[in-house]
């Protein structure tokens, strides 16, 4: 479903990314990590087509910055970007016809029951709280159906509710074949989610396995995701 080869970002003299290569297939979910300034930010960015980068990205087999390929991914920024003087329910609306979709009102009240947003319909994005505006941006990017969807830190700002209910919500969307890549600092909110571990360190991957090539290894099947983070990290900082 995701396929980058050889992505690179540089800004001035410093490779905020340099020569990524991932493959996603179908209904995978990879977790990418890293420290602060690692590049994860930046690749998904890139994957989303707002940063110039040297490389080549296709998302189903498209280029990402092409329409076919734009119609078929979502993403959700780190920081909600929302219209302050659209309602809640205005938002998704925009987004539906943005992308021409029709019959879609039994999935938003869904999604507004999901995350709790069903009495706050015709509040303006302005007067949402902080947790409430990025319930609103995921939903606003959900309500397209993608097949690949792009997660910066989707946990941060959500309640332990929310959360929870965020993760089943993914879960099933995996189930559907929906692909993701979900960029985060919460390692344990994650650990039942993944289908692979990227881990991203000065702009490069670091280290990247599938749950199954991780539970196969006896060295790292009985360490948490938290063990490795580390090792793997302070290895590339000496």
């Amino acid at each position: 479903m995701l396929e980058i080869k050889y992505l690179t970002k540089t800004y001035k003299k410093f490779d905020a990314v340099k020569d990524l290569n991932l493959t996603l297939g179908e209904g995978e979910i990879g977790v990418l990590v890293g420290p602060n300034g690692a590049g994860k930010s930046t690749t998904i960015k890139c994957i989303s087509g707002l940063l110039k980068y040297v490389g080549n990205i296709t998302i189903g087999g498209h280029l990402n910055k092409s329409i076919e390929g734009k119609k078929i991914f979502s993403y959700v920024p780190e920081l909600p970007g929302l219209f302050p003087l659209l309602t809640v329910r205005e938002h998704i609306h925009f987004m539906a016809k943005a992308y021409g979709l029709d019959d879609y009102d039994d999935y938003a009240n869904e999604l507004f029951e999901i995350f709790d947003l069903s009495d706050k319909t015709e509040k303006f994005g302005s007067e949402l709280s902080k947790g409430m505006q990025q319930k609103l941006s995921i939903c606003c990017a959900l309500i397209t159906k993608p097949k690949l969807l792009l997660l910066d830190e989707p946990l941060i700002g959500l309640d332990p509710k929310a959360i929870k209910e965020l993760r089943n919500l993914l879960l099933r969307l995996k189930s559907e074949g929906v692909s993701m890549i979900i960029s985060t600092h919460l390692l344990d909110s994650v650990d039942e989610l993944w289908d692979r571990l990227i881990i991203m360190n000065k702009g490069t991957v670091v280290f990247s396995k599938t749950r199954t090539e991780f539970e196969a290894d006896e060295n790292m099947s009985n360490q948490s995701l938290e063990d490795i983070f580390f090792k793997v990290t302070e290895e590339g900082d000496k």
